[in-house]
């Protein structure tokens, strides 16, 4: 079966990681990226959000963004306390300091579950949601190594399309931040 990749198209030391981030997806991330709680996890989603039009979609967004740094988070502590933000946790935490965030998308590209918070809510406007997700269920999607502000650490995001076993269609998507010193 051929992978659906896309090439890093970011700055020119960015090229260097695409075999390495390649050989942590074949090696490290695909064991584990269609277990079962993540599936269920987003087809339960799916099945929730399904009927969401694009202003719900940017209104939750919205909600998500308020949210962050604050002490009240109705919208966001869904994402990071349910069965599989603990497994993504899990993952983390075996790869020590390897993978530096994980979260799973929904068939619009909504967070389903995140091992920490992320910026926004809906991811369906990215590359990494609509270069996996939007592509097929054999699909990923390599990002450029940039520095992230909150670690002062260079990671790159590696992103794949998440299947349903039973089925073979593409339900959501994942990503996974990695620290690009770890990956060399």
């Amino acid at each position: 079966m051929a992978l659906a990749g896309t090439a890093l198209t970011g700055p020119a030391h960015a090229n260097e990681y695409a075999p390495a981030m390649e050989n942590f997806l074949e090696s490290q991330i695909r064991s584990w990226a269609q277990s079962d709680v993540i599936v269920a996890a987003i087809n339960a989603q799916n099945v929730a959000t399904g009927g969401y039009d694009q202003s719900m979609i940017d209104q939750l967004d919205t909600q998500w963004r308020a949210e962050v740094g604050t002490d009240s988070t109705p919208t966001i502590t869904p994402v990071l306390d349910n069965d599989a933000a603990g497994f993504l946790r899990g993952q983390v935490d075996q790869l020590d300091g390897v993978i530096t965030e994980v979260f799973i998308m929904d068939a619009h590209g909504l967070n389903v579950a995140a091992s920490g918070i992320t910026s926004d809510y809906w991811q369906g406007d990215e590359a990494k949601f609509s270069k996996t997700y939007g592509v097929g269920a054999d699909a990923y999607h390599l990002g450029d190594i940039e520095l992230d502000e909150s670690s002062g650490e260079y990671q790159g995001q590696i992103s794949l399309t998440i299947s349903d076993p039973a089925t073979g269609q593409a339900i959501g998507a994942m990503t996974v931040g990695v620290n690009a010193d770890a990956l060399m």
